[in-house]
């Protein structure tokens, strides 16, 4: 509790180690749209990990990716709320050390998570549409699952070093860059973006070819897998190209002016309300996911439909079990409404709840 007492006392938004950024410019986006984004991407991504762990568990290997995806979107929705309260107290974290390190630790691997996830959506669609025949019997639910555990672990083990960083006042927002940082940010750009956006590239470019060019399938077949690879495509550049090529251009311009503080800190000063917008984009990423199993899927809107329509029905009857009750209650004292009452009134059961044994006459779940 000290450690906090502490860190709120230190907190200056205009302080030297902050580069004399205005936190307030950007103050009012980035509460819009982290809230925004976890009001829409916390029921998004329940449903759609509920809907692909239906399809996994029936055999389905793209389910298996997109389950994974939802999962890693889940966990990073769930910090937002800390981030708001964070950029809300002129980013001044209040939480203690470990809270932070904790929250950044999340947000990192969930921005590269959901990039590995991507690429491996993009591969398998690859692989089934431009391999049909090749691939029939090898495409297999197991190597999805080991593959989804690799990226979990090896993105979890590259990140760990953020447990070791310190910081006094912001959380994770080096300003004042330095050596270390600027390599880090090289090697984002790089590995977890120029390399992700190849493969992503190539793959989709192929995909789109190759239904073309097919006589097997049929024109809404087509559009189905055309629309999921432009969506694929579309969410990786939209929501992490601009916040990478900031990455960029910041490691540049430190090594550009050799790393003088004072010009460094002045190019953060000017290019920080941006860098914002682009990170607020990036976090778009949780509610644009859901697209993909919505466009990937064969049967995703029927399943959203039936859904709604079981909740419809299930509300219908506890609505007329209701009235019905309201009405017999005034007749408590006639043994005749209570024997019609309970002989003739339906179990009312939510959707998608086991159906209790029925007798002869009692009404279908």
């Amino acid at each position: 509790m000290q450690g906090n007492t502490t860190l709120a006392a230190t907190c200056a938004p205009w302080a030297p180690e902050n580069c004399n950024v205005s936190f307030e410019e950007s103050r009012v986006v980035l509460v819009v749209v982290y809230s925004t984004v976890c009001t829409l991407g916390l029921p998004a991504n329940c449903l759609t990990a509920w809907l692909t762990l239906l399809q996994a568990l029936q055999g389905n290997v793209l389910a298996v990716y997109l389950f994974c995806l939802a999962l890693c979107e889940l966990l990073y929705v769930g910090t937002l709320p800390l981030w708001v309260v964070y950029v809300q107290n002129q980013h001044c974290w209040t939480l203690g050390l470990w809270a932070c390190k904790v929250t950044a630790y999340i947000f990192f691997c969930n921005i590269y998570v959901s990039i590995l996830f991507l690429c491996c959506i993009s591969c398998d669609r690859f692989v089934a549409v431009v391999y049909a025949l090749e691939s029939r019997g090898r495409r297999r639910q197991k190597t999805a699952v080991a593959i989804s555990a690799f990226i979990f672990v090896l993105v979890g083990l590259v990140h760990y070093p953020v447990f070791d960083m310190e910081h006094k006042q912001t959380c994770f927002e080096t300003l004042h860059m330095d050596s270390r940082v600027a390599g880090f940010h090289y090697a984002r750009f790089v590995v977890g973006f120029a390399v992700p956006l190849s493969v992503i590239a190539f793959t989709n470019h192929r995909i789109l070819r190759s239904i073309r060019q097919s006589q097997g399938l049929t024109a809404a077949q087509k559009a189905r897998v055309k629309r999921s690879a432009v969506a694929v495509v579309l969410i990786f550049l939209l929501c992490f190209a601009p916040y990478h090529l900031v990455l960029l251009v910041k490691a540049a311009a430190f090594s550009y002016y050799r790393g003088d503080p004072s010009a460094v800190c002045a190019f953060e000063a000017r290019v920080y309300t941006l860098s914002m917008v682009f990170l607020c984009l990036s976090t778009v990423n949780s509610v644009a996911d859901p697209i993909i199993y919505v466009l990937a899927t064969d049967h995703s809107r029927q399943e959203v439909s039936r859904i709604h329509k079981g909740w419809k029905q299930w509300s219908l009857k506890t609505d007329v079990t209701k009235l019905t009750c309201s009405k017999d209650s005034g007749d408590t004292g006639s043994p005749t409404a209570l024997i019609n009452h309970y002989a003739f009134s339906g179990p009312v059961h939510p959707p998608g709840s086991p159906c209790p044994p029925r007798r002869l006459g009692e009404e279908s779940c």
